[in-house]
């Protein structure tokens, strides 16, 4: 399932072999939360500027348009035409971050839904049903997403219940993955390693999660507020408690110089609406820095946004039209934006895993780390 082909440090460079094909990690998963890249980027566009793993979202997709919907219509991977691998978040974060009014007990939360205001119960076996009915590659467990600053005591309390959760998931997939009408018999499970910003807690939670039999591992609840700094000394403190067989996953993560910075540490996976949401608003990245296109300069200025980048955008328009676009709110230009970030970063993630294999990943890290942070 996974292979770690070479490593230099804890920078892992290796392959990962799901129902729907292999992936090359490190890798970057281009987020699709609904079942599609906002900004009208199709699955055939997927194709195209190289992604690996679409990342579609439990809680939305049972919102809308309903989970039982998708297994109706054979799956997550036929309804958005997609043949290649998906991840499903759990929806832990969506019903701590978007639900007004929730009440968390043992069995799992009950919450108000963000779009109707309707009472929706979520847990361990719920999740793992929605995502059995999409069909999606990868399933993550259900776990608590506690709010950032908490106490080391609430947290703890989390990571205890985070712990039960897991356990149940792993039961309530057993059953679901032998029915007869089951969408993808081959889903795996990751877990998720909890505790916020105290280190025991990591390191207790990730002793106890790597003793149950799931497919990879996750750290979450970070990278939601906290400095950079605090995430990276998290990520040190966790990593040599997770298997060494099995993909890490660093959710919700980030900016080129934090996944640069994930990879130095042993991360596999990763995911964020970042590069999309910011090309919606203008922010564009190159191998140079980061770009504003909404700015006077390029009114006027016939390059592409990155002269080495060989994006279809890259390759056909120039700043002077991109801004125009930008500035007229036409459609096409979130279009463009989106299909030449998110082609950035799954170049980005094709670069580090070459620096992996010809040991100039340091290198590339003391380069691009402070390079990238730039804004031109």
């Amino acid at each position: 399932m996974f292979q770690v082909i070479t490593q230099q440090g804890k920078a892992r460079r290796g392959t990962f072999t799901c129902a729907h094909g292999k992936v090359e990690t490190p890798v970057f998963m281009n987020v699709g939360t609904q079942g599609a890249i906002k900004g009208a980027v199709s699955a055939e566009d997927l194709k195209q500027i190289h992604c690996q793993v679409e990342l579609s979202n439990t809680y939305h997709l049972h919102v809308r348009p309903g989970d039982d919907v998708v297994k109706a219509m054979g799956g997550l991977h036929k309804f958005m035409q997609w043949d290649g691998t998906i991840l499903t978040d759990s929806g832990g974060f969506q019903v701590f971050s978007l639900a007004k009014l929730r009440n968390i007990k043992e069995e799992g939360v009950t919450f108000q839904c963000h779009v109707d205001g309707r009472k929706i119960f979520m847990g361990p076996e719920e999740s793992m049903q929605i995502q059995a009915n999409l069909g999606s590659d990868i399933a993550m467990a259900f776990d608590e997403c506690v709010e950032n600053p908490a106490t080391h005591a609430y947290a703890k309390l989390s990571c205890e219940r985070t712990l039960r959760w897991l356990e149940r998931c792993i039961e309530a997939r057993k059953g679901l993955m032998q029915e007869p009408d089951c969408v993808n018999p081959e889903q795996m499970l990751f877990g998720i390693n909890q505790g916020s910003i105290f280190p025991d807690l990591r390191i207790w939670h990730a002793q106890e999660i790597a003793k149950l039999p799931c497919d990879g591992f996750a750290i979450g609840g970070l990278a939601v507020g906290e400095p950079a700094e605090t995430m990276y000394e998290i990520i040190d403190a966790v990593e040599p408690y997770l298997p060494a067989d099995k993909p890490r996953y660093l959710m919700g993560v980030g900016t080129p110089w934090n996944i640069i910075e994930g990879v130095y540490r042993g991360v596999d996976f990763f995911d964020c609406v970042m590069p999309a949401r910011n090309a919606r608003h203008g922010k564009l990245y190159t191998w140079k820095g980061t770009i504003n296109i909404k700015n006077e300069k390029y009114k006027l200025d016939p390059r592409p946004l990155d002269e080495t980048c060989q994006c279809p955008v890259c390759r056909k328009y120039s700043r002077a039209y991109l801004r125009h676009l930008v500035k007229a709110e036409e459609m096409l230009a979130m279009r463009l934006a989106v299909i030449h970030n998110l082609w950035f970063y799954n170049e980005l993630m094709s670069r580090i895993r070459q620096e992996i294999e010809q040991e100039t990943f340091h290198a590339f890290r003391e380069t691009y780390v402070e390079r990238l942070m730039t804004r031109l």
